[in-house]
């Protein structure tokens, strides 16, 4: 056996699970002997029969010492933390014999979470552990009516081969990772992370905590929105003193809500966001919306500020958008949430929005619901400290109600992960982005507000390319491509044609001067105040004409061109350019 190491704290990871929920996974430590004998002491009959093979109530010392104490290369064990409880151990020991490439494994699940994927996760982590120590196959034991843990392997994709002996079945497989395991792996990801946002973006009863009471305050047009948008599902106002708020009643804390909450959104000071998110825990709710600002964006303080604030969310089991977001939208009939502070509602309709910038979202809204494009969903991811923008995508992947979706992107947490993700849902579905920081100003714009590191340009082209992101630069260009994509229907056939404008034909003021209508035959911008009203359409659809030469006297006189009613001179014929 190989000397003891050092406790690997890069094996520490939040995960999130097959409902949506998180939990934290982590390598056990002689401490956890208590969390040990506390999960051990909830399991039920069955669970510990199918462990050990027999009755086996209470754990012997000799035991909590072997399953604690582990030298993290020979012996391995990885446990998974929800609300400070164990609730799920994984662990595997080196065959002494053959050539130490083969290891056994076993797992333990607390019986309250079996079936939302802890097992799977963490035999894909001790696999990556493994491999790195190694060992390139697993061999596990278990009783005939075990199948669970036979899925279990099966669910991760690797190709077992199993034996039947004296009662025992013996499963033996390979850990390097196939196609068969990686899309495997790959596919749970997409589910859970696609489940974990559905929580937030179709919750059954929201808590807006921070509700003011007076018009014009965040909270309270937060609440206002939800009510005049006719959200389906009971809202509560959480304020300190005040027993009501716009005519509803309004609760101290979240925990005395008597009804379950699903979502929460925080709209308190900063340094009020980590007791209301204890609260919150206690209360059982779900999901969380942070709107309150002073994190990352504010220095060195602000982001362990915003750290702590991801660790506790992530060790209660709720996922979270923002801070120093806008909130959240989604139009769907069942739903009609709208819980922003933008004073325009959002018309329905099927084209999903995310932005990390709030004030762009408002505009985004606004101008949206003016060119009468619907929007399906809208999320203001803010700082994204915990959901980004790939959750978002693997959400819309298979959202029903989502034919387009719109990015404005200020900074990639992931690119690997945005790569292989954007490339899998624009086949499905076109993304359109607009990515800010091209400029100097926009960089420190982006900085200033999210906390955002812009990318190097060069590398954010070479990423949309590759995974057939539709990028633009304004967003004027980001509407006008998503009502080409809402609107016109795909071409049948491979019959296309591309009609390209030079620069040089494009109308500008100069040239626009230098046309007259064919219509009313007038020079725009004449100063008799008889120029067209439709300049602006008629300049963009090619239907003015080229100043002829010059008018007239008495035309010049007029300070116009003749009426089309009169006849002009040979001279003052033209032709269209």
């Amino acid at each position: 056996m190989s000397a003891t190491h050092g406790y690997p704290a890069e094996w520490e990871s939040d995960v999130v699970l097959t409902d949506g929920g998180t939990a934290h996974v982590r390598p056990i430590r002689p401490t956890d002997a208590d969390a040990l004998v506390a999960l051990h002491a909830r399991l039920s009959q069955e669970t510990i029969y199918l462990r050990f093979f027999t009755p086996h109530p209470v754990l012997s010392t000799l035991e909590i010492e072997r399953f604690t104490q582990v030298d993290y290369d020979d012996r391995m064990a990885l446990i998974a933390e929800l609300d400070d409880e164990m609730v799920a151990v994984a662990r595997y020991d080196r065959n002494p014999g053959g050539d130490g490439t083969e290891a056994e494994v076993a797992f333990t699940v607390d019986d309250v979470h079996q079936g939302r994927g802890l097992g799977t996760i963490l035999l894909e982590h001790l696999a990556v552990i493994a491999r790195a120590h190694g060992i390139t196959r697993f061999v596990a034991e278990t009783l005939p009516q075990n199948r669970r843990m036979r899925d279990l392997f099966h669910a991760a994709g690797f190709q077992d081969a199993t034996s039947f002996t004296e009662g025992v079945v013996r499963v033996v497989f390979p850990i390097e990772p196939t196609e068969a395991s990686e899309a495997a792996m790959h596919d749970r990801e997409q589910s859970a992370s696609a489940r974990s946002v559905e929580r937030l973006l179709r919750p059954r009863s929201i808590a807006v905590i921070g509700a003011g009471r007076r018009r014009g305050t965040i909270g309270h047009e937060i609440l206002r929105n939800l009510l005049d948008g006719d959200f389906a599902g009971p809202v509560y106002p959480v304020h300190p003193t005040a027993p009501h708020v716009a005519s509803v009643r309004a609760y101290p804390s979240v925990i005395d809500v008597p009804d379950d909450v699903d979502v929460a959104v925080i709209v308190v000071p900063a340094s009020q966001v980590l007791e209301v998110v204890e609260q919150c825990a206690t209360k059982r709710v779900r999901g969380l919306v942070v709107i309150s600002a002073g994190f990352a964006e504010t220095g060195p303080n602000g982001a362990e500020a915003e750290r702590e604030l991801v660790r506790r969310a992530r060790a209660h089991g709720m996922r979270m958008v923002g801070p120093n977001c806008m909130g959240v939208v989604n139009t769907a009939a069942g739903v009609s949430m709208n819980a922003t502070f933008a004073p325009v509602p959002p018309r329905a309709g099927r084209v999903a929005f995310s932005s990390q910038s709030g004030a762009l979202g408002i505009a985004v809204l606004e101008q949206s619901s003016r060119l009468g494009l619907g929007v399906s969903t809208f999320v203001s991811v803010g700082n994204k400290a915990d959901v980004s923008t790939n959750d978002l995508l693997q959400y819309w992947e298979r959202d029903d109600g989502t034919d387009v979706v719109l990015l404005y992107v200020e900074s990639f947490g992931n690119p690997r992960s945005f790569s292989r993700i954007a490339r899998r849902v624009s086949r499905r579905k076109p993304i359109v982005a607009v990515k800010s920081g091209r400029s100097a100003a926009g960089t420190l714009a982006a900085t200033s507000h999210t906390a955002a590191l812009a990318s190097p340009e060069a590398a954010v082209d070479a990423l949309f390319r590759q995974t057939g992101v539709i990028r633009v630069d304004t967003l004027e260009q980001l509407f006008d491509v998503a009502h080409v994509l809402t609107h016109q229907p795909l071409p049948r056939g491979g019959r296309v044609a591309t009609r390209a404008v030079p620069a040089s034909w494009r109308p500008t003021r100069a040239r626009v001067r230098a046309w007259r209508c064919r219509s009313c035959r007038r020079t725009p911008g004449a100063s008799c105040g008889r120029s067209c009203p439709r300049l602006p359409r008629c300049a963009t659809r090619s239907t003015w004409w080229r100043r002829p030469p010059p008018p007239t006297t008495a035309a010049r006189s007029a300070r116009c061109w003749p009426t089309p009613g009169s006849t002009p001179s040979s001279s003052s014929s033209s032709r269209p350019s």
